[in-house]
């Protein structure tokens, strides 16, 4: 069993850390999920492992033993919403991480209460601004389950829902462009340039004036006999 101070631990790494695709993989799930660190996503994977060993052991049972521990993996699956009620034991063995992740309560809150970041809802729910059901929950990956789903709130003291109203009134709205008045502000904008030239006209002309100036001294030299 093991020292209770030092219990096993509840994940595994991969076995290929430093594949590039699995690391961008990762990364994104991590953003998308706002989870802390890889620790997170790795428990994810592990719990999803541990389900499809049941799932793979229920099937190379027999018929009678199978019929009667088969029921009772799936009822536990779908009442965290892993499943449907009519699911098969094909169903888990298609399960992903991402599927586990959905059911957190930091994902829930994120989707449900408003929050425009997983990392938002994170914070709300580390500081015990989040209920379910009569009890405040402060831990970002505890399993809720189909029947708490309707019952998560914020609790009464809580300001967060005022300040996330608030910050949707001071969001500034994007007004749509009024065709006809942007036409007769194009036009009045562009009848000023399109008139510049005429009036550079004269400027061009005016040495052509000046050169009967020029020949004027050659007509007043003196004639010599």
């Amino acid at each position: 069993m093991g020292d209770p101070k030092y219990p096993r631990k509840v994940w595994r790494k991969p076995k290929r850390p430093l594949n590039y695709e699995l690391k961008m993989d990762e990364l994104e799930t991590l953003g998308t999920f706002g989870l802390r660190t890889k620790r997170e996503l790795w428990k994810a994977h592990t719990e999803l492992s541990r389900v499809r060993q049941q799932a793979r052991s229920l099937l190379a049972l027999t018929q009678k033993i199978r019929a009667e521990k088969e029921p009772i993996l799936l009822k536990s699956l779908s009442r965290i919403g892993l499943i449907s009620e009519n699911a098969t034991l094909d169903d888990v063995l298609n399960l992903k991480p991402t599927d586990l992740l959905a059911r957190r309560l930091q994902t829930i809150v994120s989707k449900k209460l408003g929050f425009k970041t997983p990392y938002q809802a994170r914070q709300a729910v580390i500081h015990g601004h989040i209920m379910v059901g009569d009890r405040k929950v402060d831990i970002p990956s505890y399993t809720v389950t189909i029947a708490e789903e309707d019952s998560v709130h914020f609790s009464p003291e809580s300001k967060i829902p005022e300040m996330l109203e608030k910050t949707k009134a001071e969001a500034p709205k994007v007004e749509e462009p009024i065709e006809g008045k942007e036409g007769n502000e194009a036009k009045t904008e562009a009848a000023p340039a399109e008139a510049a030239p005429a009036e550079a006209a004269p400027a061009e002309a005016a040495p052509a004036e000046a050169a009967p100036a020029e020949a004027a001294p050659a007509e007043d030299t003196p004639k010599t006999d």
